[in-house]
């Protein structure tokens, strides 16, 4: 009996006592391992996949992890510089003998199944299709508080009725902190910092204070 199984996306007819040389697998010299993507099963009874046969499989004993003949590429563009690289590769290989074709109970037999590197490495991750888990999502954020109006401006003077103090002045005069007749009424021109006061701006406010 034979079987047509399905790894590292390639496909191989085997029987039991075949030596197989694989895509690396993620598996040691001397493990048990098992194939369960089975396309065709032959024998006096041929079953054919649909796309898998269910319940089939293929049991393999691993020997040992090898590499391939070496493959060289070698590229010159010779209209950019005469640039030329040389390198060289040797695919990973897994080497195994086929002890089993089951053609049903596959699925119960206990046997870990024959992954590839990747695909191992992704299931550590949580990979392997799954969907990542959902980060928590973000508490939605308040809507901010209307900033309370400054009683101070809420009752703010318009200064610019004195004469001769404009808008400049009056933002100035407001940024340190003079919003009202009273507080510029207060304010010794000789002293104070923030802008230029005038004496009769002074004298104008205490009017207007009143």
């Amino acid at each position: 009996m034979f079987a047509v199984l399905k790894t590292g996306g390639k496909q191989y007819k085997v029987q039991a006592g075949d030596l197989l040389r694989v895509e690396l697998l993620a598996a040691e010299a001397g493990d048990k391992v098992q194939f369960n993507e089975i396309l065709m099963v032959g024998g006096d009874k041929p079953q054919f996949g649909t796309p898998l046969v269910e319940g089939a499989a293929v049991q393999a004993e691993v020997i040992d992890n090898i590499k391939a003949d070496k493959v060289i590429t070698y590229h010159k563009r010779r209209r950019k510089h005469s640039s030329q690289r040389t390198r060289g590769h040797r695919q990973q290989l897994t080497l195994l003998r086929v002890t089993d074709v089951l053609a049903t109970g596959g699925d119960k037999s206990g046997v870990k199944e024959a992954v590839g590197t990747a695909i191992a490495r992704r299931a550590a991750h949580g990979g392997k299709g799954e969907a990542a888990p959902a980060k928590p999502a973000k508490a939605a954020a308040a809507p901010k508080a209307a900033p309370k109006a400054d009683a101070a401006v809420a009752e703010a003077d318009d200064l610019k009725v004195i004469t001769g103090l404009g808008p400049a002045a009056e933002k100035k005069l407001n940024e340190a902190g003079i919003t009202t007749y009273a507080q510029l009424a207060s304010v010794d021109p000789e002293t104070f910092e923030a802008t230029k006061v005038k004496p009769d701006w002074v004298e104008q406010a205490k009017e207007l204070a009143k």
